[in-house]
Formats: structure tokens, C-alpha cells, sequence
């Protein structure tokens, strides 16, 4: 838990969802007083809507107490069924190598999430959540941001030092206050949405996709399971699809009975949602962070929404507690742009991609499209071309100007369907065990989160890379020897770390340096450029590598 003595500054933070929750929780832990504003009345518990919540994502809420409340009620589904009419195309089973505490992802309805959160907000003395309070006004200068609110009571003002703006996909005042623009473009099918309850014997621990069922010819359908005997099914369906005519005449029972047969169910929950692909142009607006859905929205099919989410807040929160604490220069915040918005372009690249497939809008993506279905079904080599969805991911900072290169530690490119990259400057660290019972960790993250982390090999010189870091940041620093907190080498392999080396991790568990036989000058220049003082932080703009 991170350690601090006393309150420094304000977040305001705009948005009362789960990635606004999750950012109110991580500030607060940096000891950062959070006005959290929503402009509903109250929460509204309803629908699964975000439902697959990634295993590094529940990392992060294990730092806010709610990871493993999320990982234990939800559920992991082990097998994935692809279908192509009535053909099985193929099946996989999920590779888990048992490192980490958590499941590969769990299925949980976001409302189920939310509640979770809210607990932990109840008891966090540094929060205060106000609903009813609209933002339809920003003003900011070098000293603070004022929002201005519309509430029953009247229009308020409120002020604050920076502000977080997790207003989700509806943020439009929000963004067209802060003078950004969001292009992209909107899916014309819609998709139907239904939250079930059924006894589906077999199915409980099984993902299915169907392209081009019978009962659904031309279209797709997923379906996913989640806790308490639920299914979540998804159908692609016309532009001009009308729910409550369907639900009227008895066409959606007749839809749902083509997958279930004539057992007994119970519709929980039903919706009809458009796609997005937009992404802002700017995710810094002076003293103003976006973050999540006000910031960039993909096609769900993935899981990359929520889940990108949640990284934007912890990347913006760890930024902002360093610069309102005075531990870093107001320039840091720059790196929140350059490190998160080539983040969500790389979401926005796999998700297109994934919706090219999925939804063609021309005549060769769709014969593209019919040519590797109709190969898939009997040719084993074509499995990898059928594209329904790659499963969120950490993004990796090679490029970012926090970030100092290892030339033995060259980065290959975005990492095969369901692999990380090898460990090394950008890459979130594994998580792995550690032997550390006087830090309270028992896990190479948990050590990370509380500030940054220098791992000194067996070769190198702990005194001087601490008295490094003591002249590099003001802000909190652990050097601990590999040695000692990895008596059996298993952090050693999964890093494959060296005794000559330093390895500079961030508060957010990602490597910011690999440094070899290092001198004081290098641990203080990798350290100073991970906290925000190297050259060409607020200069560097977004990812510039290979795409694989």
C-alpha cells in the first residue's frame, strides 16, 4: 500500500462508471483527495453490459481491494467454440501457465463490478461522490480547472487542481469543452443484446460463436456464460431492427428458442446497441485527462472497452499523484497522452480489423470473408484467418519517451494471438512470486505499486543504485536485490534478467529501463526519464513501431 503523510491537491474526476470509480480508488491510494461526479441521480444496476474483465485488470483492482472479489464471483469460461453454419470449425482451450493469482479474464456483469467498487469507495475517506451533477462547463488555467454543473439545486461551481474526465461513450459536453474532436465511424447493424437465464447443461464453462447460423443467416452470434446459471447472446441484427416489435409479436422468443430448444429461461436483460470506432485526437487537455469511453470506443468483440479503460486511470493516476505531490514536473502528464493514445490506437487497429471480418464493407472483404470460412471448414490451416475477437491485452511502452531502450531487448512487434512480448523496457512485468514479507508482497506487481522499483542483480552495486535514485526523484523508491526476493530464480526466468543488470519498474508494474553494469549516472538518467525529466518527454508523440 502506498505510504504517504499527508493530502496534496484535488481530482476532480467526471464519469461515476467503473473506469471513474477505478480511477477515484487509485488516487485516493496515492493519498489524493477525488470529487467524483456523475450527473445521474443514482446508480442504475441494470444489464451485464462490460461483462469480461481481463487478468491484468484485475491486477489493478487488487491494489484497491477488489480484484479477487471480482476474480472469485465471476467466471472463466475454458473453451472456445467457433461455428460456420452448421460446422464446428474449431475449438481451443485456454493456455493458462499458472503464474498469476488470477484467471486469464473472468465474465461478470459490470453492474455486479460497479457495486463491488463502490464498496471500497464507501469506506475511502479521501472520496467524495456527488450524483445529480452534470458537467456542462470547464474552465481551467495554470493554477486549477473549475466545472461547472448542473444540479436540482442549481448550477454550482467546482474546483479542483486537474480533472479526470471519465465520462463514458455519452461525454460529448465534456469533449466538446475541452475542444477535442473524436472521429472515426459508426457500424450501421446493430446488435441485439440479451441477458438469460437457463439451465444449458454443457455450455456453463464454454464461449460460442456462430458465423452465419441458420437462425440468423447472413449475421453472427455470440454467446457467453456468466455466473448464476446467465448467457449473455449477441446477434448482429439489421439497421432497422425494432426490439419491442420483436418482443410484441413473439419473434424473440422464436429467436432465442433457435439456440436453447424448449427449455425454461428468463429474460434478466435486454438492449440494442450501435458500434463505435472513435478515438480522441487529444487524451491531455491542459489540466484535463480523458480516460475510457469519453476518450475512444472499439467494437466490443475483444474485450478492449473496459478493460483499456481501467489502464488509462491507472497510467493517469500514478502521473498525476507524482505531479500534486511534487515529486514530478507538470510535463509528466504529457506522457499520459503519448503512452495511452497509441494505446487505444492499437485497440482501434485490432478491433477494425477484427469488425472488417466480422462486418465487410466491401465486395473483397466479403468474399475475403466467405473464402476463409468456407476453407476453415475443412482445411486446419485456415483456423488462424477466422477473425471473431482478440482478447484484450496490456499495451507495451517501447516507444514512449518514459521508456529507455535496450538494444539487447529489441522489440519483435505486436506478440502472437494469446502470447506476451518477452519482458524488457515498455512490457508489463509477469506476474510472478516474490519472497518480500517485510514489503507485504508476495507478487512482483504488488511490489511495483508502491512507487518505482529498482531490481539490482547479483553483479551489481545496490548501495550505489540507491543513493542514484535518492538524487533522480523525490518520490518513493524501493531498490531490493534479486537475489534476496527471488531465492529460487523464478522472478530471474520469467524476466530472464542478468547479474549484471538493473531493471526500472514504474508504479504501474511496466519496465521502464533494463540496464546493464550500470553507473550512477545511468540509474539516475533512466530513473529521472521514467518520472518525467528526460529529454523530449512532452515532445514525443505517439507510437511509431511495426505494426505485426
Amino acid at each position: 500500500m502506498v505510504s504517504t503523510n499527508a493530502t496534496a491537491g484535488r481530482v476532480a474526476v467526471i464519469g461515476n462508471g467503473p473506469v471513474g470509480q477505478t480511477a477515484a480508488l487509485l488516487l485516493a491510494r496515492w493519498g489524493i483527495p477525488v470529487t467524483l461526479l456523475d450527473a445521474r441521480p443514482e446508480r442504475d444496476l441494470v444489464g451485464s453490459k462490460a461483462i469480461c474483465q481481463q487478468r491484468d485488470v484485475l491486477d489493478i483492482w487488487d491494489a484497491v481491494g477488489v480484484g479477487r472479489r471480482v476474480a472469485e464471483e465471476g467466471l472463466t469460461w475454458t473453451t472456445a467454440r467457433t461455428f460456420y453454419r452448421d460446422h464446428e470449425l474449431f475449438a481451443y482451450t485456454l493456455d493458462d501457465p499458472g503464474q498469476s493469482c488470477f484467471p486469464p479474464f473472468v465474465n461478470i456483469s459490470q453492474s455486479r463490478t460497479e457495486e463491488l467498487l463502490d464498496e471500497r469507495i464507501a469506506g475511502q475517506e479521501l472520496i467524495e461522490t456527488r450524483w445529480a451533477h452534470e458537467v456542462v462547463g470547464i474552465e481551467q488555467d495554470g493554477t486549477g480547472v473549475r466545472l461547472r454543473c448542473a444540479t436540482p439545486a442549481g448550477t454550482v461551481e467546482l474546483p479542483a487542481d486537474y480533472a479526470l474526465a471519465c465520462a463514458g461513450a455519452t461525454g460529448r459536453e465534456v469533449r466538446r469543452a475541452l475542444g477535442v474532436t473524436f472521429s472515426g465511424h459508426s457500424f450501421e447493424d446493430r446488435f441485439l443484446i440479451c441477458d438469460i437465464r437457463a439451465s444449458l447443461p454443457g455450455w456453463s464453462h464454454e464461449r460460442r460463436f456462430y458465423f452465419d447460423p441458420e437462425w440468423n443467416p447472413g449475421r453472427q452470434v455470440l454467446i457467453h456464460p456468466c455466473p448464476g446459471s446467465t448467457f449473455r447472446i449477441d446477434w448482429q441484427v439489421p439497421s432497422d431492427y425494432d426490439l419491442e416489435a420483436e418482443e410484441a409479436g413473439g419473434a424473440l422468443d422464436e429467436r432465442i428458442r433457435a439456440i436453447i430448444g424448449e427449455r425454461p429461461y428468463e429474460i434478466v436483460w435486454n438492449s440494442v446497441y450501435r458500434f463505435h470506432s472513435r478515438v480522441v485526437d487529444r487524451m491531455r487537455a491542459g489540466r484535463v485527462l480523458l480516460a475510457g469511453d469519453c476518450a475512444h470506443l472499439f467494437a466490443p468483440f475483444g474485450a478492449r472497452g473496459l478493460n483499456s479503460g481501467v489502464a488509462d486511470v491507472e497510467n493517469a493516476a500514478w502521473k498525476l499523484a507524482l505531479v500534486l505531490r511534487g515529486w514530478a514536473g507538470e510535463e509528466l502528464l504529457e506522457s499520459y497522452h503519448a503512452e495511452r493514445h497509441a494505446a487505444a490506437l492499437e485497440n482501434l487497429d485490432v478491433t477494425t480489423a477484427t469488425m472488417d471480418f466480422l462486418v465487410p464493407h466491401t465486395e473483397q472483404q466479403q468474399r475475403t470473408r466467405l473464402d476463409v470460412l468456407e476453407r476453415a471448414v475443412h482445411d486446419r490451416t485456415a483456423h488462424a484467418e477466422v477473425n471473431s475477437g482478440r482478447l484484450a491485452e496490456p499495451y507495451w511502452y517501447v516507444d514512449s519517451p518514459l521508456t529507455t531502450p535496450d538494444r539487447r531487448r529489441p522489440f519483435a512487434g505486436r506478440p502472437p494471438r494469446g502470447s506476451t512480448p518477452p519482458a524488457g523496457p515498455g512490457i508489463l512485468v509477469p506476474d510472478v512470486p516474490v519472497s518480500a514479507p517485510e514489503a507485504g508482497a508476495s507478487r512482483l506487481r504488488e511490489l511495483a505499486r508502491d512507487g518505482f522499483l529498482l531490481l539490482a542483480g547479483q553483479g551489481t552495486d545496490p548501495a550505489m543504485a540507491r543513493d542514484a535514485a535518492a538524487g533522480a526523484t523525490a518520490g518513493p523508491v524501493r531498490v531490493l536485490e534479486l537475489p534476496t526476493i527471488d531465492p529460487d530464480g523464478t522472478v530471474r526466468r520469467a524476466l530472464g534478467a542478468r547479474a549484471d543488470e538493473v531493471w526500472v519498474i514504474r508504479p504501474d508494474a511496466h519496465t521502464a529501463a533494463v540496464l546493464t553494469e550500470p553507473r550512477h549516472a545511468d540509474v539516475a538518467a533512466a530513473l529521472g526519464r521514467a518520472a518525467g525529466a528526460g529529454d523530449g518527454v512532452a515532445a514525443r508523440g505517439h507510437d511509431t513501431r511495426e505494426r505485426a
